[in-house]
């Protein structure tokens, strides 16, 4: 399929995703996985949705999903899914969460959505062209220095001791006055945006981060791993975002600096 053939099949999958967690915004209680962590009705109505769309039009595709796991195909290109990245946010009512759809190809993403059903923002990066919050280009902005930068994370107890120390030490050369806390997968569309300058996290899973390559990298920012080094289907989920690309060596050296 040709790329513009795969936006616009994503578009439909954010679409039918977005019909499916509507309902349930802010009116459902959580139940629990064997880990513990929250999942609602929502996210396996909106995967579900998401992958009777996929069987039907790319039947030989792989499709990987937090809530169904992988379905195994034979053409090289895998649809990765998030039906609602930021359960916790879901399940509090606040509408920072979002549906994450990916395809890779040969392991490396090159095509990434976000959308945020409830606020009807939708970003789409796309390789080899720029990236789109509703239609609009967006762009990241400069950073001239990392102590200017205002970093953000998910939250600080999703890093252990060891990462946690080299986390502290990047927040430590960052504005740490402006330091956010909680976000998902929003955090990664607010530094696509201009809002952001790093992202910082570890413990990811492929179906967290696939889908904001693409993003990020299609308005002008990059992301790596804490080494570096870009994102394929083997990393080890330490993600690092930053909107100017040439603060990444900065990034990486605050961490291996940190303990």
């Amino acid at each position: 399929m040709k790329l513009d053939q795969d936006i616009a099949l994503a578009i439909r999958l954010a679409d039918a995703a977005a019909a499916a967690i509507r309902p349930y915004f802010r009116t459902v209680a959580a139940e629990r996985k064997d880990d513990a962590t929250p999942v609602t009705l929502a996210d396996r109505a909106a995967e579900e949705a998401m992958r009777r769309i996929l069987t039907a039009e790319v039947p030989r595709d792989t499709v990987i999903g937090e809530e169904f796991g992988s379905t195994a195909g034979s053409s090289g290109r895998s649809w990765v899914l998030d039906p609602i990245d930021g359960t916790a946010g879901f399940l509090a009512g606040r509408p920072i969460f979002g549906t994450l759809i990916a395809l890779m190809v040969e392991g490396f993403p090159v095509l990434g959505v976000i959308d945020q059903p409830i606020t009807g923002e939708r970003w789409i990066g796309a390789l080899g062209m720029p990236t789109t919050l509703n239609g609009k280009p967006v762009r990241t902005r400069l950073c001239r220095e990392l102590s200017e930068a205002t970093l953000a994370t998910t939250g600080p107890h999703y890093f252990d001791d060891h990462d946690g120390g080299h986390f502290m030490g990047l927040a430590a050369k960052t504005d740490h006055k402006r330091m956010v806390m909680g976000g998902d997968c929003y955090n990664y569309a607010m530094l696509a945006t201009g809002q952001l300058d790093v992202v910082c996290e570890a413990g990811l899973k492929i179906h967290d981060w696939a889908a904001l390559v693409p993003v990020v990298e299609g308005a002008g920012g990059a992301m790596a791993d804490w080494n570096g080094d870009p994102l394929h289907a083997g990393s080890d989920g330490h993600v690092i975002a930053v909107g100017d690309p040439a603060r990444l060596d900065d990034v990486v050296e605050a961490l291996a600096c940190g303990h």
